[in-house]
């Protein structure tokens, strides 16, 4: 049985009326046939209180999901996220054919896939027909529909990623044909050579080397490996990407934090300062996160406590250290945190960092990307420290992996 999260009170998760069972019932059943019917868009989504005034407007009825799910259902839900992320990013499982979405509940749990259709609303409206299939099917209790500009329940994703080319990028970090080599000078540092170019792994060891020996950082070792996975996600190791968001080069900084690195226009694409500039930024978010986070989850056992450390550290690179902190701090956003701090006997370190996203997801710009961020990292730290020539590297060797606690 499907159980729901009291408002008042996170361990006892019983919240629901007969009464209010049957209305959802009813107006699952209701939907189902208006969308077939072609009339969905005229129904309510599901309601979050007993008063139709109040019902949830339909492009954010999928957050009423979110907000309805018991933090007790985030055990396992890490690894079932990395199933579907590998699909995705690897083209495997349901995604071997690229032309799919494959729908998962809010336990990432799969339900199903289907095969595009020839348009973004015929596909949606496919989408939209097996949601109302897996509630009469008994598969899940709630959906919502999408659109072509919303998202719906159960969460869908596209198994085609074009910008993904996850063998390409390791071989451009590793160097593996000439034109991914490089050579460069920046601030008293030196990389390879005119006739002896390298790879960026080594441009990474050099800046981190040189900065390290200089007393400039102080994060732990085992970051570097999720670093090196960061930069796969980031821009797959491409001099040029350039995001929507303004974001830049291989490490995808905005120019904020390009100016807060002093690096003067001409030079923003170079790697060796793209590197140079995003390890500062790293050192920065450690220095202001490590205090806060053990506030809440110093009692944490050692290895534990190092493992989620490293997770949330990595997830700080994509949304600011600002917002970080205020997943441990905040009145509101930081309930999630407590209460894993609480239970975290029961949860693994993924679990507990994809739990303290997933129930803020549409607070503050936290997004599903956001949700899937640091699983395709670990993803792409997996897979690079599995090539012939990162095996035995020492940031492999040393990297945070999941694992008993």
């Amino acid at each position: 049985m499907l159980r729901w999260e009291s408002p008042k009170s996170t361990l006892n998760p019983m919240n629901e009326t007969p009464e209010r069972h049957l209305r959802i019932l009813l107006q699952s059943v209701a939907k189902r046939f208006a969308l077939l019917l072609g009339m969905a868009s005229q129904l309510p989504a599901i309601a979050s209180t007993e008063s139709p005034e109040n019902s949830t407007a339909l492009e954010d009825s999928w957050l009423e999901v979110v907000r309805q799910t018991p933090y007790w259902e985030s055990q396992g839900v890490a690894q079932n996220i990395a199933t579907i992320r590998t699909w995705v990013l690897f083209s495997t499982g349901y995604c071997s054919e690229p032309d799919r979405h494959i729908l998962f509940d809010r336990r990432g749990q799969f339900l199903a896939y289907i095969d595009n259709a020839d348009s973004s609303k015929e596909t949606v409206e496919r989408l939209n027909q097996t949601r109302a299939r897996l509630v009469a099917e008994s598969r899940v209790k709630l959906w919502s529909p999408g659109s072509t500009t919303s998202r719906g329940y159960p969460f869908a994703l596209a198994c085609h990623q074009p910008f993904v080319d996850m063998n390409e990028a390791i071989d451009r970090l590793t160097g593996t044909s000439e034109e991914y080599r490089l050579w460069g000078t920046w601030d008293g540092m030196t990389v390879g050579a005119k006739d002896q170019p390298v790879s960026l792994i080594k441009l990474f060891e050099v800046v981190y080397e040189h900065r390290k020996a200089q007393g400039r950082f102080s994060f732990p070792d085992g970051t570097m490996a999720t670093f090196l996975g960061k930069t796969i996600i980031e821009s797959g190791g491409q001099k040029d990407a350039l995001s929507r968001q303004a974001a830049q080069g291989i490490m995808q900084l905005r120019p904020k934090v390009l100016n807060d690195c002093q690096v003067p226009e001409p030079y923003r694409l170079h790697r060796m300062v793209q590197v140079d500039c995003a390890l500062r930024l790293v050192e920065q978010n450690h220095r202001n996160l490590k205090e806060p986070f053990d506030a809440v989850f110093g009692h944490l056992p050692l290895k534990k406590r190092e493992a989620l450390y490293d997770l949330l550290l990595t997830q700080a690179y994509q949304i600011g250290v600002g917002r970080a902190i205020d997943l441990l701090t905040d009145s509101e956003l930081g309930k999630a945190a407590r209460y894993f701090a609480q239970h975290q006997a029961l949860f693994s370190p993924e679990d507990i960092l994809v739990g303290m996203i997933y129930h803020n997801v549409g607070r503050t710009d936290i997004g599903l990307r956001t949700l899937y961020y640091v699983t395709d990292t670990r993803l792409a730290q997996k897979e690079l420290c599995a090539s012939s020539s990162m095996k035995t590297h020492r940031w492999c060797q040393t990297g945070n992996s999941a694992g008993k606690y």
